[in-house]
């Protein structure tokens, strides 16, 4: 090949290289230098995940425009580990160091001390002790139980013991004799042995950490490689954290328990919430370290503007198993798609969980792109969220707080000294609107937590909301039933009906029951018509009206009454009893006809919670109609432009009184407030009222239930109030409670104003 001929190949590859190096040359440029920043923001972008976004839920608020409880805006952290990859732990306990120079509290529910000496802060922190089904003791796992076993750190100590045959050791050649007993016997000599196997033993509380340090992969520097121990005969430390301090991979160990609780099935609840309502400090850490998969979002929590009703607004809060079983079939508009996710919060008691349809909204959805950081890059609506409609009740606040306080203060101070609960209702007659609704002891809604935790095994019970779930013997505030059934009912007595008390009702036998008056050694009421019987609360009487109608015809009017059967209310309540024989033979006893006349004067095994009690006066004087107790008023838009639903009024009962009957009970009850045992009670007031005592006996006479129910004003009646004081004594003793709600309602009634509330039209 000649010299020129090799140049030209020369030069032609020497083109051909300069040619690809600058082909590629302006690709880089065109990468690196035009388009540089664009993709470099792709690489870091994920597959866009759509999310669900709940809707701000609606307001409470009470008949006067007030609102009870609202919505804050505030800021959560939440975890996603599989964006932190290797480095989850050395994340997390970054984040809990952060969490503990400004003083945020997280969420940690591991039963196991945070600082060393570790120890469990439970007494049986992998089982409790109960009565199973079979009212044989039963043995249930705990979360860190059920979490434990699953993960095989220790064995399932609810389980029976497992049984394992063993082999029989061989037996020496057996002779004729032998082997002709075996024959006989049907065996071939040699039986296996049942032994059973014992489960190792549960695991101290350093020893449990150990194994969920080595599960959760927490180490520090310096821990030792249990796959080279084994090689090398090291031993491994049952906290094998390295330099990491017990305490670091204690509160390491409690965030990570929270997520495997989730994730692994054995807690059904939303998203791990590390930290909620953290303020800008913290947040303004977190984001200086730039903490993968560390998520700061803002959301909405509940807000209480009164320290009153608990028992009635009810709380929110993550939805359990049982109620997300429930909750994702609800479908609330009709097109087939449940609103509900399991990370929903829902409404737990009282008004938030009776109106949950009416308060929570139809969530939206947005599609969510982050960086490999986990941070938000980009954020798209799908379809925004609709906020909860506005519930407005019937409460009227002012007078709520009015009679919590009342009980607080007065209830104390009785005489009685085994007096516990109490509770007060105050319905408006004509419509049985509930305006107020005490229970006494209560509880602040605003810290449930700690009060669960400090309050949740106190004997007086102070999340039971007595007023709706409380029943009581009504003992003589019974008496006015018993009246207007044996006036009604022909026959059987007449407003000018008199009989004589002769101290001891015999009618049944030489041992019958007494008058209380006669049985305090005090003579008798003498000869007394239905009026008089009601204010001087002649047993005598009434044991006579009773026997005469029957227990047949005193269940009947009982239950036209609503004694013994539900409300209506839209929360919670418990039905409550009306004696009866089938009650009593139900329980293995036998009905007597004498009983009949306990049940007359409001013994027995009648049992009524105040707030029946309460319609039970109202549908007396508002004229026998009896309307469904209700808290609901109407709804309105989340701008309160406009009504979306109204309470439709529902007659339940209407029972026929006649004038002359009705005067007559009525003319009783004011004369009980006008000159009987309760007048001192009540003087003063601008106006008259009508009232009853009861006592209803548990057992001795100091221990019986007070009860009390009153109206007012008189002549034409607006409210009715009932009170229970357990083992409170007598009746009587609450009446001066009673005067002061009365006093409240009707001096304020002038005063009070309907708070305007904006964008709605003044009336």
């Amino acid at each position: 090949m000649d010299s020129k001929q090799f140049h030209r190949r020369v030069w032609a590859m020497v083109l051909l290289l300069a040619l690809m190096v600058t082909t590629m040359g302006a690709a880089l440029y065109d990468l690196q230098i035009n388009n540089g920043d664009e993709l470099r923001r792709q690489t870091q972008k994920k597959i866009a995940e759509e999310q669900s976004v709940p809707a701000a839920r609606g307001q409470i608020l009470d008949r006067n425009g007030q609102v009870l409880v609202s919505n804050k805006v505030v800021y959560q952290v939440t975890l996603d580990t599989k964006q932190m990859g290797d480095e989850r732990c050395q994340t997390i306990l970054e984040l809990i160091r952060i969490a503990r120079s400004e003083e945020v509290e997280w969420a940690d529910s591991l039963p196991i001390s945070q600082t060393a000496p570790l120890r469990f802060t439970t007494d049986m922190p992998y089982y409790t002790i109960g009565t199973g089904e079979d009212g044989n003791v039963a043995r249930s796992l705990t979360r860190l139980g059920k979490l434990a076993v699953k993960q095989k750190w220790v064995d399932d100590p609810t389980a029976a013991p497992e049984t394992e045959e063993e082999s029989p050791a061989p037996a020496p050649e057996p002779g004729f004799l032998d082997k002709l007993k075996s024959f006989l016997k049907g065996g071939s000599g040699q039986q296996a042995t049942a032994k059973t196997k014992e489960p190792k033993p549960l695991l101290g509380a350093e020893e449990l950490l150990g194994k969920m340090c080595a599960s959760f992969e927490i180490k520090g520097e310096g821990a030792v490689d249990e796959k080279e121990a084994k090689k090398t005969g090291e031993t491994v430390p049952v906290l094998n954290i390295g330099d990491m301090s017990k305490e670091d991979a204690r509160a390491v160990a409690g965030v990570l328990y929270e997520l495997y609780l989730r994730s692994t099935g054995v807690y059904i609840a939303n998203e791990y919430v590390f930290a909620q309502d953290v303020d800008i400090d913290f947040i303004s850490r977190v984001k200086e370290r730039g903490l993968t998969g560390v998520i700061i979002e803002a959301t909405t929590v509940r807000q209480y503007h009164t320290q009153y009703a608990a028992h009635l607004l009810g709380r929110v809060a993550l939805m359990d198993k049982d109620e997300w079983a429930y909750y994702k079939t609800v479908d609330e508009d009709g097109d087939g798609v449940p609103d509900y996710q399991m990370n929903n919060v829902v409404g737990k008691e009282g008004v938030e969980q009776a109106f949950e349809s009416y308060l929570r909204g139809r969530p939206g959805t947005k599609a969510v792109e982050r960086n490999t950081k986990g941070q938000v890059v980009s954020e798209t609506w799908r379809t925004e969220p609709e906020p909860g409609g506005n519930v407005v009740l019937t409460l009227d606040i002012g007078l709520q707080g009015y009679v919590e306080n009342v009980l607080a203060e007065s209830v104390p101070k009785l005489p009685s000294e085994k007096k516990e609960g109490a509770a007060c209702v105050v319905l408006d007659v004509k419509s049985s609107e509930v305006l107020a609704a005490a229970s006494y002891p209560t509880f602040d809604l605003t810290n449930y937590a700690q009060e669960l935790k400090d309050k949740g095994e106190d004997p007086l019970k102070p999340f039971l909301n007595r007023a709706f779930q409380g029943a009581y013997p009504p003992g003589s505030t019974f008496k006015p039933l018993t009246a207007i059934a044996g006036l009604e009912e022909e026959g059987i007595i007449t407003p000018t009906t008199v009989i004589r008390d002769l101290g001891q009702y015999n009618y049944y036998g030489p041992n019958g029951p007494k008058c209380w008056i006669y049985r305090q050694g005090s003579g008798t009421h003498g000869s007394v018509n239905v009026s008089k019987a009601i204010e001087v609360s002649c047993n005598y009487f009434f044991f006579e009206v009773g026997r005469q109608l029957g227990i047949s015809r005193l269940d009947d009017y009982a239950a036209r009454f609503g004694l013994g059967e539900k409300t209506g209310i839209e929360l919670e309540e418990r039905t409550g009893v009306m004696a009866s024989p089938e009650y009593t033979e139900s329980h293995g006893q036998t009905w007597y006809d004498g009983n009949t006349l306990s049940v007359a004067i409001g013994q027995e095994s009648s049992q009524f919670t105040p707030l029946q009690l309460a319609n039970y006066i109202a549908t007396l004087v508002n004229g026998g109609t009896r309307r469904a107790v209700h808290m609901l008023k109407e709804v309105k838009s989340s701008d309160f432009s406009q009504v979306i639903h109204s309470y439709e009024p529902q007659v339940l009962e209407t029972i026929e009184i006649h004038d002359q009957n009705l005067k007559a009970v009525k003319a009783g009850m004011l004369a009980l407030t006008t000159q009987g045992s309760v007048r001192n009670a009540f003087l003063g007031l601008p106006f008259q009222v009508g009232a009853k005592t009861g006592s209803a006996q548990t057992g001795l006479q100091s221990d019986s239930h007070a009860v009390f129910v009153c109206f007012a004003p008189f002549d034409d009646p607006e409210i009715a109030v009932a009170m229970a004081v357990e083992h409170g004594g007598s009746g009587g003793e609450l009446a001066y409670m009673a005067a002061d709600v009365l006093s409240y309602y009707f001096s304020s009634k002038e005063t009070r104003e309907e708070i305007p509330v904006e964008n709605t039209l003044v009336r």
